[in-house]
C-alpha cells in the first residue's frame, strides 16, 4: 500500500509538471490532482492491461508506438470520470502521458530502484 501511494506521489508531481507544460492539461485543485494520480494507478493497474492486450496487432505494426496513445487514452478516461481535471484532446493526453514517464524516470534516477534507504551506523 505504501509503494502505491508512493508511486501516486510521483505520478501526481508529473501530472502538475505536465499540466504546467502541456497546453490542455489542467486541473482546478491539488486534491483534485492527488486524486487524479491515484485513479491513474488504479486505471492503469486495471484498464490498461486488457487494452495492450487488445490491441497486440496494431502495437507490432507501429512497433511500439500505439502504447502511447494506449497512454493518452488512460489519461483521457481519467479526466472522463473525474471532475476538475481537463483533458484538452488525444494530443495533450499523449504529450501528458511522455511527461509523467520523463518525471517518473528522473524521480526513479535520484532515488533509486529500492526506494529511499536510510542507513544507521552505530559507533
Amino acid at each position: 500500500m505504501v509503494g502505491f501511494l508512493l508511486r501516486a506521489l510521483v505520478v501526481a508531481l508529473g501530472l502538475y509538471v505536465a499540466s504546467r507544460i502541456v497546453p490542455g492539461i489542467a486541473f482546478t485543485s491539488t486534491e483534485s490532482l492527488l486524486w487524479a494520480a491515484i485513479l491513474l494507478g488504479v486505471v492503469n493497474a486495471i484498464v490498461r492491461p486488457v487494452l495492450i492486450i487488445l490491441t497486440i496487432p496494431i502495437t507490432i505494426l507501429t512497433l511500439g508506438i500505439f502504447l502511447l496513445v494506449i497512454n493518452g487514452l488512460m489519461i483521457e478516461l481519467v479526466a472522463h470520470f473525474l471532475k476538475g481535471f481537463f483533458v484538452s484532446g488525444l494530443g495533450a493526453a499523449i504529450l501528458a502521458s511522455l511527461v509523467i514517464s520523463v518525471v517518473s524516470w528522473m524521480v526513479s534516477w535520484f532515488v533509486g530502484p529500492g526506494g529511499v534507504e536510510v542507513m544507521v551506523v552505530r559507533r
